[in-house]
């Protein structure tokens, strides 16, 4: 079982955290000091269960010899019904009425957008209300979505990445809520600037698991893994990662407590989770929410992936493109239609019956950042990093794409440029009329399922070579698969900004090279070669 969850082994061991200066058991104090309206405890005490106590004293009890609280991030990744947004409005008030609060500090409660930015800020105030004495040194400002402590100055108030501009903020304390659902990383890099300016600041992010690995929330779920795992030595970090590997059996109940640390104490309740279970077995979709949701399973974005990603990134060692000077090379060309993704990958073979494949795509420059927005991925970054090529304008620049062609026939031994020819018609007859080796192959069934076929054999078996490329990968995640009676198999996108041009030329690259290096044909199984391919 331990290898197929993931759990913080110092929540349930009984080790010793320390607590030199006494912060942890007074930050433990405050917290079941306070009320929660739906606690069922005496007098609506705050419930407190022991393995969230233990994540309070690890967060505030460790001090250096100043006393000054060495964790400055928490990451607690935990499935939806533990309870994570109660405990998170319990902390952001311990920093603005309780012993943590700095005079004129500032607490938020930060989303995605507004309607999630209030849940947790709504529970605090719910908090607050069971307790009259609170009402005699607050002030809410609910037009503002906004508490005052008086005496101190210090405030609580929620901010939402769709509220627009929200720099100039000096926050002492930062709770960052479903972090897997914020769009970009605009409001976390003004929040983590802003925590800097101040000693002792402190940054907790609570989510569920995401989709994807083109998010803020995976770059810091997966730092605070490594953390966990021993991979990285950060004493700031404070991680809490509750998840499960893809593989598990999700129907196994012994699977949910291992990640369901309130399962324990009565939360999320399970004959809820055994219900939801016995829907899911017949409704994929509902399958996929189950385990994202409640068992932290972090799933790619398409629901019926065309290959395991894990397996994928099997082929994820750097490429020397160097070394592959000379060499012979298909090409495989996707030209988008005005402003999606266009794809050129170069198929090598290598000595092992596998590929090399190495990518270069382009999209236009105008509005990189409007861009991201719409596809929920790091357009500004990919350009910054060369991973992909902005062309001048609002359309891609195929005058570009084919001096990139042009150039890679000189640089490599090119034997075959496959185009669809929909969008390609000038660009290919460009590269025919000064003696390029351009080919037509179109994006039908007869075509392209046998390319979908061989691209399945390489990765499966560990012959796919693709370097990590984020693009590529972002494609290939992003692929539906589409199944005829005969089990021959075409790639779609699952949703309409779903981008998989660097998968679509890949598969034409790597079907070319496999039926130019030993003149078999990958359309073998579909008889005589299909008319459309057309090879000069």
């Amino acid at each position: 079982m331990s290898k197929m969850t993931s759990s913080p082994s110092w929540i349930f061991d009984g080790s010793e955290i320390p607590d030199p200066f006494g912060y942890g058991e007074r930050a433990v104090q405050f917290l079941r000091g306070l009320k929660h309206p739906k606690s069922r405890l005496p007098g609506r005490a705050f419930d407190l269960p022991h393995w969230q106590e233990r994540i309070v004293r690890k967060i505030y009890g460790p001090c250096d010899e100043n006393g000054r609280r060495i964790a400055r991030t928490v990451v607690i990744l935990l499935p939806r019904g533990n309870r994570k947004t109660s405990l998170g409005a319990a902390l952001a008030l311990l920093h603005t009425i309780g012993f943590e609060k700095l005079a004129g500090g500032q607490a938020l409660c930060a989303a995605s957008d507004r309607k999630q930015a209030l849940i947790a800020y709504e529970e605090a105030v719910g908090i607050l209300n069971q307790d009259p004495r609170f009402a005699a040194v607050l002030s809410f400002q609910a037009y503002k979505n906004r508490i005052v402590h008086a005496k101190s100055g210090a405030a609580l108030e929620a901010i939402s990445a769709d509220a627009g501009t929200q720099h100039g903020r000096t926050p002492t304390f930062a709770l960052a809520d479903e972090l897997h659902a914020w769009k970009n990383r605009d409001l976390w890099d003004v929040i983590r600037t802003g925590l800097v300016k101040v000693a002792g600041s402190l940054m907790v992010v609570i989510t569920t698991a995401g989709r994807g690995q083109e998010n803020i929330a995976w770059d810091i779920v997966d730092y605070a893994r490594k953390v966990q795992a021993g991979e990285i030595d950060d004493p700031s970090y404070v991680p809490v990662i509750f998840e499960t590997a893809k593989n598990a059996d999700w129907q196994d109940e012994a699977v949910w407590r291992a990640v369901n640390p309130g399962l324990v104490d009565g939360f999320p309740d399970i004959e809820g989770l055994r219900a939801l279970a016995r829907e899911a077995k017949n409704r994929p979709g509902d399958r996929e929410a189950f385990r994202q949701l409640h068992l932290n399973v972090w799933l790619d974005h398409s629901a019926e992936p065309f290959v395991d990603m894990d397996v994928y990134d099997q082929g994820a060692a750097r490429i020397d493109l160097a070394a592959l000077a000379g060499r012979p090379c298909w090409l495989g060309v996707d030209l988008s239609s005005n402003s999606d993704l266009t794809a050129i990958v170069a198929a090598f073979r290598d000595d092992a019956d596998g590929f090399v494949v190495v990518p270069w795509f382009f999209c236009p420059a105008d509005n990189l950042r409007r861009r991201s927005e719409l596809d929920g991925v790091p357009y500004t970054t990919w350009a910054t990093e060369r991973h992909i090529i902005p062309t001048p304008g609002n359309v891609v620049d195929f005058r570009r794409v084919e001096d990139e062609i042009r150039d890679l026939c000189d640089r490599f031994d090119v034997r075959e440029i496959a185009f669809d020819p929909h969008l390609a018609r000038n660009m290919l007859n460009n590269l025919l009329e000064d003696g390029f080796p351009a080919v037509e192959m179109r994006q039908g069934w007869v075509t392209m399922a046998p390319a979908v076929k061989e691209l399945e054999r390489a990765i499966v078996g560990g012959g796919f070579q693709h370097g990590g490329h984020p693009v590529l990968r972002w494609n290939f995640q992003n692929i539906s698969v589409e199944t005829d009676k005969a089990g021959n198999r075409m790639f779609h996108k699952g949703k309409s900004r779903d981008r998989i041009d660097g998968a679509v030329a890949a598969a034409m690259a790597v079907a070319r090279a496999a039926a130019g290096d030993d003149d078999r044909s990958v359309y073998s199984d579909f008889g005589a070669r299909p008319e459309g391919l057309l090879v000069f």
